[in-house]
C-alpha cells in the first residue's frame, strides 16, 4: 500500500505505467473518472484533478460545475495486466469543492462521514458483501452459458472459467477473495471478498464489479449485476456480513448472552430492522430491485432475523467455537447494483441508532416466513419491505434517519433521480401486457 506521492510515482516509473485512472463514483454508483499520462499524475498527487461536474449523476449545477478530485494514496493500484497495449493504475478520489471542503455530494464522503463517530472511539466497522452477478452472451442478448445450478462445478464451463479469471485478477492487485462459487439460478455466479472496513471495501466492491465486467468483455461476454435479469429465476443480492471491532476485539461476541451476541450487536440489528423501509430506496435502488425482493426466490422480504432462517432479512451465523472473531450480522436484502458506500453508510447509521437509543431486538424467527399466512406474519408482528419502487420512494421522504445520514444534497438529487424513474415505467407499455390484453381487449 502506497504511502506517499513519491512511492507512487516511483512504482509508476518501475512498472512502465503509461496512464493513471482517477476514479470516483456518482450517486447512483457508477463509476466515473479520468486517466492521466505520467506527466500530469505529479501535480495531481500534490493538489488534486479539476473537473466538470455539471454532468455527473447527483453533483452540482451548471453554474457551480467546478470540483476537484482529490487521490487516496492509499488506494493506489497497478493493474496487472494490460489494458488495450498500456499497462495502467487507479486510484480512488475523494471530491472537493475549489476551496477545499468536501463536496456533500460526493458518495465516498457520505461514508467517510458515517464512520467517524466510530472512528473518535477507535472502532472499526467490518463489511463483507457476497456479490452475486450473471453471465450473458452479450448485453442484447440473455442466452445462458450454462444451465448449471448452486455450487455446481464443472472445469470446462465457460462461466467457471470467467469466474476463476476473475478471481486470480482481484487477488493480483490485492483484494482478498473468501471463496467463489456458482449460485443458484443458471449461468449466476457468486465472488465473496474477505472483510474489511468498510471505506476499503465499498472501494472495492467497485472494482470488484469492474474487473468482472472486464474479463468477461475480454473473453467476448458479459456479466451485468442486475438485480432480476431472469423471469422465474433467483435474482442477484449483495448480503452483506457486519461486525464491529475495537482493537481486535469482537463488540458483537459475548460468550454467556443468547446467541453469543452482544447487547451491541442486539441493539445494532434492532436499529438495521427498524430503518430498512427508510434507506431500502439506497440498498435497493432500482424498479428491477423490487422484482427480486418477492417471495419463494429466495431474497427477503419480510422484516425478521434468525440463526438458521434464511428467509430472514437479517441473519446471524451459527456460532462455532474459537471463532469469536466470526461472529457477524448479515443483511440479505441488499442488491449489486446498490451504491456501496450509500448503503455501508446507511446499515452503519442504522445500527449505530439501535446502540445509541438502546433498541429492543424481538425474538428470531426461525420458521419459513414464505410459508406463513397473512394471518400468521400479522400475529407475529411482521412487517415487510416496500415491494415497489414507488413505496421505497415514499418511505423515504418521509424519513428525517436518511436524511441525516445522506446528507441534504445527496437525499434531495437521490429521490429526484428515483422519482423520474419510476415515472417512466409507469409510462411504458411492456411485452407482458402486449402479449395478454393485445388479443383478449
Amino acid at each position: 500500500m502506497a504511502k506517499t506521492k513519491e512511492e507512487i510515482l516511483s512504482r509508476i516509473d518501475e512498472a512502465g505505467v503509461k496512464y493513471i485512472r482517477l476514479c470516483f463514483t456518482d450517486i447512483l454508483g457508477r463509476i466515473k473518472g479520468m486517466a492521466l499520462t505520467r506527466s500530469e499524475i505529479e501535480e495531481a498527487l500534490e493538489g488534486g484533478q479539476g473537473f466538470d461536474g455539471s454532468s455527473i449523476e447527483g453533483f452540482v449545477r451548471i453554474e457551480e460545475s467546478d470540483l476537484m478530485a482529490i487521490p487516496d494514496l492509499r488506494s493506489f493500484r497497478i493493474f496487472p495486466w494490460l489494458i488495450g497495449d498500456q499497462k495502467v493504475a487507479m486510484m480512488f478520489c475523494d471530491i472537493q469543492t475549489p476551496d477545499g471542503k468536501p463536496y456533500p455530494g460526493d458518495p465516498r464522503y457520505v461514508l467517510r462521514r458515517a464512520l467517524k463517530g466510530i472512528e473518535d472511539k477507535k472502532w472499526t466497522f467490518y463489511t463483507g458483501p457476497e456479490i452475486e452477478y450473471f453471465y450473458f452472451k452479450d448485453d442484447t442478448n440473455r442466452e445462458l452459458l450454462d444451465k448449471g445450478g448452486y455450487f455446481d462445478y464443472g472445469t470446462v464451463d465457460i462461466g467457471t472459467t470467467l469466474r476463476k479469471k476473475t478471481v486470480t485478477a482481484l487477488e493480483a492487485i490485492g483484494i482478498g477473495v473468501e471463496c467463489s462459487h456458482h449460485e443458484v439460478a443458471p449461468s449466476q455466479q457468486e465472488i465473496d471478498l474477505k472483510y474489511r472496513n468498510a471505506l476499503v471495501m465499498a472501494d472495492f466492491a467497485q472494482l470488484y464489479k469492474f474487473i468482472v465486467k472486464e474479463i468477461a468483455q475480454e473473453n467476448g461476454y458479459y456479466a451485468t449485476f442486475m438485480p432480476k435479469p431472469l423471469f422465474g429465476e433467483n435474482g442477484s443480492g449483495m448480503h452483506t456480513h457486519m461486525s464491529i471491532f475495537d482493537n481486535g476485539r469482537n463488540l458483537f461476541f459475548e460468550a454467556d448472552a443468547p446467541y453469543h451476541l452482544s447487547t451491541m450487536a442486539r441493539q445494532f440489528t434492532a436499529g438495521i430492522l427498524k430503518h430498512i423501509r427508510e434507506f431500502c430506496i439506497v440498498t435497493n435502488q432500482w424498479v428491477n430491485s423490487y422484482k427480486r425482493l418477492v417471495g419463494g426466490y429466495e431474497a427477503p422480504v419480510y422484516l425478521s432475523w434468525g440463526r438458521r432462517n434464511r428467509s430472514s432479512l437479517v441473519r446471524v451465523p451459527m456460532y462455532r467455537v474459537g471463532k469469536e472473531k466470526a461472529t457477524r450480522i448479515e443483511l440479505r436484502s441488499p442488491d449489486p447494483s446498490c451504491n456501496p458506500y450509500l448503503a455501508f453508510a446507511c446499515m452503519l447509521a442504522a445500527g449505530l441508532k439501535g446502540i445509541e437509543e438502546k433498541y429492543e431486538l424481538p425474538e428470531p424467527i426461525e420458521q419459513n416466513i414464505f410459508h406463513m399466512s397473512p394471518i400468521e406474519r400479522e400475529k407475529l408482528g411482521i412487517e415487510s419491505l416496500p415491494s415497489s419502487l414507488e413505496e421505497a420512494i415514499r418511505s423515504a421522504e418521509e424519513s428525517t434517519f436518511l436524511r441525516e445520514v445522506l446528507g441534504d444534497h445527496v437525499f434531495e438529487m437521490l429521490l429526484a433521480n428515483k422519482r423520474v424513474e419510476w415515472d417512466e415505467y409507469q409510462i411504458h407499455v411492456s411485452e407482458y401486457e402486449i402479449n395478454k390484453y393485445m388479443s383478449l381487449l
